[in-house]
């Protein structure tokens, strides 16, 4: 349902284009079009109520109108978008070749027109026939009967882990027992008695559940009041608030089940002042749920403690403490994949299967629930079936009742998702497994497939990174973090939640995933996924029919060729990441090369196009150039070519009007006037003019800005460059790099103010005379990240620096060796957590100044600089320091793992 309401809601706005918008439709197609929106709109209203209801509780009557509606909103998307850039030729020059250029495109506007009048017709008996069928199979009142048939199953599968007996349990006790002592341990007599609530927080399937009920049994007789209640995902708080007041009070509750919402509350602040109480509310799903719950909740300094579980990070950021559930070590699920196995604690699970156990353990990451799962399916099958398991691990089609449970308990946290980040979930079935998906990329991949749309205020990439930090927060992605630096710079899909994407996405035909041991997928595939494989010339994943084909993604792919562009009719997304093109492993005529672009100005539907080549730096290097018909992609909002052989853009991306993001790794010199590119949100280039630098200034929308330059004659750029960019308040990140130079001369900074308040991120990786007057906390109040080589320091620059409220990595490359800076103050870099300095001596750390550094890193020529290892004891979360010498015949480095306490006894000793 959910890829329906997707393909309406990305139609509805061309129809609305095609009406308004000066396109001169004949009369009869214009009223064709106006019944086509009434029609869609009305359509639209009953597939949103369809998208609210699971797949699985729908009848095969509603799936069918569904994937009529999404295929015709598909082929009406193509018509619309071919009649507007049809009727939208770029004019040529005005000269008398541009004349007959002009006189040729009436005659193809003409017959454009003429072209959707026909197609119009046909789409609108379509449309009628499928408004038919919505009505004769009443499909609006679906989810009104559904709701009066309640949609939660009768039996709720998580709540049989109340009730498991402990010897079933496997590496419990630790957690269960660091729980116990959170909950106990405050700094005074006072604190301790004062009301401490602590959230559980993890993915579906951890155990949350299971350990809080640990914690309760273990400790709930040293309370007066206890309780035990779960919440659940669409929940009647009236019974939650009943069912915490009978566990405490039984007696008391003669007419309870009259009384409302406030007056439950009311009781229960009366029973419960001045007592001692334990409460467990479980599977907290919302936070307005726990604001009315946490309202029956006193203080009377009685020492009471009450216990929340969730899956998402919102509601666990509301307790006093929060405790991430972790998933079980490899020597614990081993156990538990055992004990479920019913071969006893000290056997090895069918010695013959070793081997396969393992890795199907290692599949599992250390949730209990899929070992659980796993090991109850693997129980009722021979040994020698354990290898095909594994190969197609997952839900299948197994009917096995603790499969079935696990595919309800991860389904919760899928259909809890707004919107559209569930369909920027199910995108993710595109990756293989366990590859690291660049957070960025998969953004700009959701924008161009229309999962993003604006909001007032907020850029498209914006918003696409909120759905993200969504994701993350329901534990249905695994983040990937920089050491240090606070910066999620990609993320991991769980085995488990791919397996259940996988499953959607075969249900709703969402992905398609191709092989070279699968015949062609069906003619309707809309989506398809290549990874892994080697793509041969006569191979079937290189003759698959392409025609109707949106999405084409290929992973760590090795091509011998590449589809033929022109076959693509439909294609939005052209994706290959991380590939091998046999043509670039030596040298080829630009023409030869497998990943040419052919053909490229007939994908007129493009917006996303991304080549990636691994073997990049490691082959001898092709001078392709991009082809000029990139120009004519009216549609295309992403281009990223930044790891690729083409060493040239051509001018007439300066009319790509709609590009969002643009990443180019070749020679940018004399390339294209960017000032009509005014929907840039992201600009990657190598080597610009300072024609090009002019043109920055109309880049209202930048919001990621990075440079690489390569000649000497390049020193006065950055000047320039930070004088145009020094007005475009939506920059985030700039980042300006230059390659070594044995003797490099000094830059020329710019001396004007740069106030850019949303800046998060400075990177100058090019030798300045000295800290620019502009780098300091009045300009940029918001600076995380700086990285910057200097000639010098001052000591006036560090007390500057240590100003940066929000600084949390701080590096300094200085040109020749010289002391560093000891003018440090209290409370001076208050988040610094990363500290790295090169051709200095290690600086003295203050008491009180940087509180928060856990990482120094410190590399000097000079053997016998001065060390005062004895101000490390300063630093009370210091965790690492990385230390390197470099002498005329020596090296010496240290990486050291210390914590302050151990610090002192090594400074001691």
């Amino acid at each position: 349902m959910d890829l329906a309401a997707a393909a309406m809601r990305s139609l509805l706005p061309k129809l609305v284009e095609l009406l308004h918008g000066e396109y001169k439709l004949q009369k009869g197609v214009r009223g064709d079009v106006e019944f086509l929106e009434r029609e869609m709109r009305s359509i639209d209203a009953a597939l949103r109520k369809v998208a609210m209801v699971p797949r699985d509780k729908l009848d095969d009557n509603s799936k069918i109108w569904a994937n009529d509606v999404k295929e015709l909103s598909y082929e009406m998307e193509d018509v619309v978008e071919s009649f507007l850039v049809g009727v939208q030729v770029f004019e040529p020059a005005a000269n008398f070749k541009g004349f007959l250029k002009k006189v040729a495109n009436l005659f193809t506007k003409g017959k454009a027109r003429h072209q959707i009048a026909d197609a119009v017709k046909g789409i609108k008996d379509q449309v009628q026939q499928v408004a038919d069928r919505h009505d004769r199979y009443k499909i609006d009142g679906i989810e009104a009967s559904l709701a009066a048939t309640t949609i939660v199953d009768p039996v709720d599968p998580r709540l049989m882990v109340q009730f498991k007996d402990h010897r079933e349990l496997v590496g419990i006790e630790e957690p269960r027992d660091e729980l116990i002592k959170r909950l106990a341990e405050e700094d005074d007599c006072v604190s301790k008695q004062q009301l401490k609530i602590l959230s559980i927080f993890g993915f579906g399937g951890l155990g949350k559940t299971t350990l809080a009920r640990a914690v309760y049994d273990k400790i709930e007789a040293e309370f007066v009041c206890k309780a035990f209640v779960s919440v659940g995902q669409k929940p009647n708080l009236k019974n939650v608030l009943l069912g915490i007041l009978l566990r405490i009070d039984k007696a008391s509750c003669h007419n309870v089940t009259l009384l409302d919402e406030v007056l439950l509350i009311e009781k229960l602040r009366e029973l419960l002042t001045n007592k001692r109480y334990l409460i467990i509310i479980d599977d907290i799903w919302d936070m307005s749920s726990w604001d009315i719950i946490k309202c029956a909740f006193t203080d009377s300094r009685c020492g009471s403690r009450v216990i929340t579980t969730t899956r998402i990070f919102e509601v666990a950021k509301e307790a006093g403490d929060i405790y991430k559930q972790e998933p079980l070590s490899p020597g614990r699920s081993k156990e538990l994949f055992c004990m479920r196995l019913s071969i006893g604690k000290s056997k090895s699970p069918y010695h013959e299967s070793v081997k396969i156990s393992d890795k199907i353990l290692q599949k599992c990451g250390g949730i209990p629930l899929a070992i659980i799962t796993i090991a109850s399916l693997l129980a009722s099958k021979p040994v020698t079936d354990w290898p095909g398991v594994y190969d197609s691990i997952g839900f299948g089609n197994e009917d096995n009742k603790e499969v079935d449970a696990t595919r309800k308990i991860l389904l919760y946290s899928y259909y809890d998702l707004p919107y559209y980040p569930r369909l920027c979930l199910l995108h993710l079935g595109i990756y293989p497994e366990d590859y690291e998906i660049k957070k960025d990329t998969l953004i700009w991949k959701w924008v161009a497939e229309g999962y993003v749309h604006e909001e007032p205020g907020k850029g498209l990439f914006e918003v696409g990174e909120r759905y993200f930090n969504v994701l993350i927060d329901r534990s249905l992605i695994q983040a990937v973090e920089r050491p240090y630096y606070s910066i999620i710079y990609a993320c991991r899909v769980h085995d488990l939640v791919l397996d259940m994407i996988h499953f959607l996405s075969e249900d709703e035909s969402f992905v398609t995933a191709l092989n070279s041991n699968r015949t062609s997928p069906r003619t309707t595939a809309r989506r398809l996924a290549i990874n892994n494989e080697v793509v041969e010339q006569d191979g079937s994943v290189a003759n698959t029919s392409m025609r109707q084909v949106r999405l084409y993604n290929a992973t760590m792919c090795q091509f011998s060729i590449l589809p033929l562009l022109s076959n693509f009719k439909a294609l939005r997304v052209l994706a290959l990441e991380e590939c091998t093109f046999m043509g670039s492993e030596r040298s080829v005529k630009p023409k030869d090369s497998h990943y040419h672009l052919n053909h490229l100005g007939r994908l007129i539907h493009l917006r996303y196009l991304g080549i990636s080549d691994r073997l990049l730096g490691f082959s001898v290097p092709l001078m392709l150039e991009v082809p000029k018909e990139i120009g004519d992609l009216r549609f295309l909002q992403v281009l990223d070519l930044g790891r690729t052989g083409f060493k040239k853009l051509p001018q007439s991306v300066g009319r790509l009007t709609q590009l969002k993001c643009l990443r180019f790794g070749g020679s940018s010199m004399e390339v294209f006037d960017c000032t009509n590119l005014t929907s840039l949100e992201e600009l990657q280039l190598h080597l610009v003019s300072p024609d090009f630098l002019k043109g920055l200034t109309k880049l209202k929308e930048l919001r990621k800005f990075s440079l690489h330059l390569e000649e000497e004659h390049d020193n006065m750029l950055f000047k320039d460059l930070m004088g145009h960019v020094a007005n475009l308040q939506k920059l985030q990140v700039i980042m300006v790099t230059c390659r070594y130079q044995p003797h490099p001369k000094p830059w020329s900074d710019y001396a004007g103010c740069v106030a850019l308040g949303n800046l998060r991120h400075l990177t100058v990786n090019g030798l300045l005379p000295g800290l620019p007057v502009w780098i300091n906390s009045s300009c940029l109040p918001n600076l995380c990240h700086l990285h910057m080589e200097l000639t010098a320091m001052k000591s006036q620059d560090m007390e500057i620096l240590g100003r940066f409220s929000e600084l949390i990595t701080l590096t300094v490359l200085l040109c020749d060796y010289m002391d560093f800076p000891n003018a440090m103050e209290e409370g001076a870099f208050p988040k610094l957590r990363y500290l790295e300095l090169k051709n200095s001596n290690q600086p003295r750390f203050v008491r009180g100044a940087m509180s928060s550094l856990e990482c120094f890193r410190l590399t000097t020529g000079l053997v016998g600089a001065n060390w005062d290892f004895h101000s490390l004891v300063n630093l009370p979360r210091l965790q690492k320091v990385d230390a390197e010498i470099l002498g005329s015949s020596t090296r010496w480095g240290t990486n050291v793992l210390l914590a302050p306490e151990s610090l002192k006894q090594h400074m001691r000793r």
